[in-house]
């Protein structure tokens, strides 16, 4: 079962947006109870808040079944999902994981250490992806050199819950990108004070490739190839693939 925060209040949140996702909601909550019981066994406190964005099957009762905190998000956009479980949750650090991951066991432990150095502003565990092709290889390959720029990764993304706020958590105009420019946000805040973005070594998520499973290996190729010129015509083709991509699965 998943451990609720002690008396007072805890110190990590980790909110999970969720629509439709009670295939593998299960999954990514036992890797959770995992790495739960490392951290609590060192004194630490955690409370997990699903936050359910509209979804019409049995998310929300599996959340709350397993001891999560679950709070409805009816607006589809999972900035608005990931902002919605940060208002109902009380951890003075807050740690955002999608529902379709993995978390390795010592991830609350690395995301504790990291928030207590004061150079830090924010960061990210990465992820191992769960299956590997030639497409998904590639696609890996365009993506890393930015990840690795610009410190920004994927995973457990983490923060203080007064720099969440002080930021205005994610810009819910957005369809998609709005992780990138959170973190962005954050790198912003952060150089203002000295502190910098970090990826954490050794407690990477394991990522499904459930979209590289249904749109194919290089999708991501060749759906770029479609859209370029589209958006050269007309930029709100953009939002129209978004809300395709993201938004229109019947999961």
């Amino acid at each position: 079962m998943t451990s609720s925060p002690a008396p007072g209040r805890a110190r990590i949140s980790l909110v999970i947006p969720a629509y439709n996702e009670e295939a593998l909601l299960p999954r990514l909550l036992d890797s959770v109870d995992v790495a739960a019981r490392t951290w609590v066994a060192r004194g630490g406190t955690l409370e997990v808040v699903v936050a359910d964005n509209a979804s019409t099957d049995d998310t929300a009762q599996i959340a709350s079944v397993r001891g999560c905190r679950v709070v409805r998000v009816e607006r589809r956009r999972i900035a608005s999902a990931r902002n919605g479980g940060a208002a109902a949750a009380d951890g003075e650090v807050l740690a955002f994981v999608d529902a379709d991951s993995r978390i390795h066991p010592d991830t609350l432990v690395a995301v504790d250490r990291a928030m207590r150095d004061p150079r830090v502003i924010a960061g990210a565990t990465g992820v191992r992806l769960e299956r590997r092709s030639p497409g998904i290889v590639a696609t890996w390959l365009l993506l890393i050199p930015l990840v690795i720029l610009l410190r920004m990764d994927t995973g457990v993304v983490f923060c203080r819950r007064e720099d969440f706020d002080a930021v205005g958590g994610y810009d819910e105009r957005r369809a998609f990108g709005e992780d990138v420019q959170f973190l962005w946000d954050l790198r912003r805040r952060g150089r203002t004070r000295g502190q910098r973005l970090v990826r954490l070594r050794g407690t990477k998520a394991l990522a499904s490739t459930r979209k590289f499973d249904r749109h194919g290996d290089w999708h991501y190729f060749t759906s770029l190839l479609r859209l370029a010129p589209l958006i050269v015509r007309d930029p709100s083709a953009t939002t129209e693939f978004a809300e395709r991509y993201w938004y229109d699965d019947d999961r």
